[in-house]
């Protein structure tokens, strides 16, 4: 209660400040061009080796990258200017921009990508995503478990030069890290005699350099403010802004006022039920994001034991009417098969049918014959407004053509009690890919060793599907095959009756109409913040 309390009074202090003509107000304090950013938690830990959490959202600030996608989905280079595979896929070389460098001005090494990457598989680091990026890489699990310090590997050849074997082919190692959560840093300052990652090693008041077009100029962690200011020697194209200050508002209803009144000019994350009407459409709207949310059925817990009671739930349900009761004003649009933007969406995908005749006749082909005879049934994942309209959507078409009154929904599993919380049978959660290919997508929804298959799926398992996806897997990206394959699996899961289609994502810019250039890509990085500009005529 304490802590909540301090957090409210500091989005408060915040607030009043800021209409007060106070040191966040770009317009009153600084000239030229500035940057507001509401930040929506005060936030302790900036370093870029968390590998997420509401900061990851501004690593692309501070931290150049190995490789990138542009707003058009082109792989580009950037502290790499090359990462080629042998014939088989499972030795990559990757070679060094000789341009790049710290903001210090020394060069950025083979030493300090292979430190930073192996600093990053540490269990004491607690990267949260490192191995989507490096998984696949010889020694990793052994780093991972705490058995080595090295991944095996990855070899440096020379200063300029690495050398990465991986445990099996991988045909798009080079998308995987093409990400800002394991950007190079400067290895001397964040790794301890120990091996373990250096407290506040990423703070300015401890000297640290950093490789993307800003760095940290303070950062007042008590009242959560950071200010950022454009890197001197910055390898790329010279920043346009003069300065970024990212302020922590905690209140939503706060840092909507701050927006709409020109007092702040950009978000990390900001979804209120009125965003629309408060903000308007193209601060939610944005380009494709290749992520979709789903309702996932775990078919072991009765009654999803039975498909034809799968059936009669999938088509009691109107897809589009689903979407516009969580967004009626958009910008999502309904989902139907998983795979979405990525090269390799079944353009012959036969979408669940809204049919409530034959929902009914599904229900009455069952074991259980009659609604009144089925257990109860359960959500979680019903963490917002918008998923809790969605999910009484649901419910009250299942009241009203199956004849089911036995619902609950709740935020999280942690949120039921007893022998409730294992027989949850529905998860609402979103599935996608970092990379623009669908053998990825796919791997991370419905093959057996994925984190959605194992939990929100409750164990699912399909040999068939599995042994596409794997063959699909070592396909190069130019073969036809390896789409094939992967639609292939998408329509065996499809005939499995396993989920409610919801909607698709976009990448919402979260900024104002007066700031130019602030697209981000798939992995919710500004994909280059160095063209970022502010129209001051536009902003109030």
């Amino acid at each position: 209660m304490k802590k909540l309390l301090a957090i409210l009074l500091l989005g408060c202090l915040v607030l009043g400040s800021v209409f007060a003509g106070g040191q966040t107000d770009a317009k009153a304090a600084d000239s030229g061009q500035v940057l507001n950013i509401a930040h929506p938690v005060l936030q302790q830990n900036w370093s870029p080796l968390q590998g997420g959490g509401h900061s990851a959202r501004w690593q692309s600030l501070m931290w150049a990258a190995p490789m990138y996608f542009d707003k058009e989905g082109v792989l580009q280079p950037y502290v790499l200017s090359k990462a080629e595979a042998d014939s088989t896929y499972t030795t990559w070389t990757l070679t060094v921009n000789p341009k790049a460098v710290f903001s210090d001005g020394s060069p950025i090494t083979a030493t300090d990508i292979k430190g930073t990457w192996d600093l990053s598989a540490r269990p004491n680091t607690k990267h949260a995503r490192i191995d989507l990026f490096l998984g696949g890489v010889n020694g990793y699990l052994d780093v991972s478990l705490g058995k080595a310090k090295a991944m095996s590997g990855i070899v440096v050849k020379d200063e300029k030069t690495l050398v990465v074997t991986l445990a099996g082919p991988d045909p798009i190692f080079d998308q995987k890290i093409a990400t800002a959560l394991i950007a190079p840093v400067k290895i001397s300052q964040a790794e301890d005699a120990n091996g373990n990652e250096k407290t506040e090693w990423w703070s300015p008041k401890n000297g640290v350099v950093v490789s993307g077009p800003f760095m940290p100029k303070s950062m007042d962690l008590d009242q959560g403010i950071i200010t950022l200011v454009p890197n001197p020697n910055f390898f790329g194209p010279a920043p346009k802004l003069d300065k970024i200050v990212l302020t922590t508002v905690s209140d939503a209803s706060t840092a909507t006022l701050m927006l709409k009144t020109g007092k702040m000019d950009a978000h990390t994350e900001l979804i209120t039920p009125t965003i629309v009407q408060d903000l308007g459409a193209d601060f939610i709207s944005g380009p494709p994001l290749a992520k979709g949310q789903q309702f996932w059925i775990d078919a072991h817990k009765p009654p999803m034991d039975d498909i034809n009671i799968r059936k009669a739930l999938i088509m009691s349900i109107n897809p589009d009417e689903l979407a516009l009761a969580a967004y009626p004003d958009g910008p999502f649009v309904p989902a139907t098969q998983i795979l979405n933007k990525v090269p390799g969406v079944d353009p012959n995908f036969k979408a669940y049918q809204y049919d409530p005749d034959a929902a009914r006749k599904a229900l009455a082909a069952s074991k259980y014959k009659d609604a009144k005879y089925l257990p109860k049934i359960m959500f979680v994942g019903i963490s917002t407004p918008t998923h809790e309209a969605a999910a009484q959507y649901i419910a009250e078409q299942w009241r009203t053509v199956l004849g089911i009154t036995g619902i609950e929904m709740k935020p999280a599993i942690e949120t039921y009690s007893g022998p409730d919380q294992a027989s949850v049978q529905i998860f609402r959660d979103d599935v996608g890919t970092r990379v623009p290919d669908a053998v990825s997508y796919l791997m991370g929804a419905i093959h057996s060793g994925s984190g959605n298959a194992r939990n929100k799926l409750g164990g699912y398992g399909n040999a068939e599907v599995d042994k596409l996806l794997e063959q699909a897997s070592v396909k190069g990206v130019s073969d036809p095959s390896r789409n094939a394959l992967a639609q292939q699996a998408q329509n065996i899961f499809r005939d499995e009756y396993l989920f409610i289609p919801y909607y698709y994502d976009v990448m919402s810019k979260w900024a104002m109409p007066w700031v130019n250039n602030f697209e981000k890509n798939d992995d919710w990085q500004v994909i280059e913040p160095w063209n970022v500009t502010i129209d001051e005529a536009k902003r109030p």
